[in-house]
């Protein structure tokens, strides 16, 4: 029996993905969260063998709970299901560790299938998604420049992200125009929804 959790801030959309998952004989959903920060907490105290992840999620989001698994329970598989089919997010999700990605609108078997090819070791990305991510290439943005757009998603001001982050006002208006350029956005906000619309933030 392959031992499931399942995190995901929506409850109807969870309890679906509970009922599904235990329609098949071999799979078992043992916990389910909605929130990422309680994905850890769960998995050292249960035996998980696949942690189904969503990447919005409120106290922690899907990808960083991935990399806390992967650093802390690295025997715990995680398989990030998403409603936000994202190239950047892909790679983000693999790069943090994640076994496989997979779209939250993968018929049923398809889904169970996932989850026993992630638990056989496997990696399962969604082809689509895949192809589109090789053919958007590799997020431009420096890691600094990410942290100021995203506070320009905020709403916050030049001044208050200066603050927020210990950066002259300068040096955020420098990273926020190379940001722009780089997306080829005509501004700061421009930028941001681009950068988060690619999944980058």
């Amino acid at each position: 029996m392959i031992r499931l959790l399942v995190a995901d801030d929506q409850a109807l959309v969870r309890g679906a993905l509970v009922a599904l998952l235990n329609l098949e004989e071999d799979l078992e959903v043992v916990a389910e969260v909605e929130r990422g920060d309680l994905v850890l907490g769960v998995a050292n105290t249960q035996q998980i063998d696949v942690a189904l992840l969503d990447i919005e999620m409120p106290g922690l989001d899907g990808i960083s709970a991935v990399e806390q698994l992967t650093k802390f329970r690295p025997e715990v598989k995680a398989l990030v299901v998403t409603t936000f089919g994202r190239p950047g997010y892909l790679r983000r999700a693999l790069d943090a560790g994640a076994a496989g990605f997979v779209v939250k609108d993968t018929p049923a078997p398809e889904l169970a299938d996932a989850v026993r090819r992630v638990h056989q070791g496997l990696r399962v990305v969604d082809p689509a998604l895949a192809t589109e991510s090789l053919l958007e290439g590799m997020n431009p943005l420096a890691k600094r420049e990410q942290e100021v757009l995203t506070e320009v998603l905020l709403g916050a001001p030049v001044a208050q992200i200066a603050k927020t982050l210990g950066l002259s006002a300068g040096t955020v208006r420098n990273y926020l125009s190379t940001a722009a350029t780089k997306v080829n956005a005509q501004s700061s906000s421009q930028a941001a929804v681009v950068a988060r619309d690619r999944g980058w933030l």
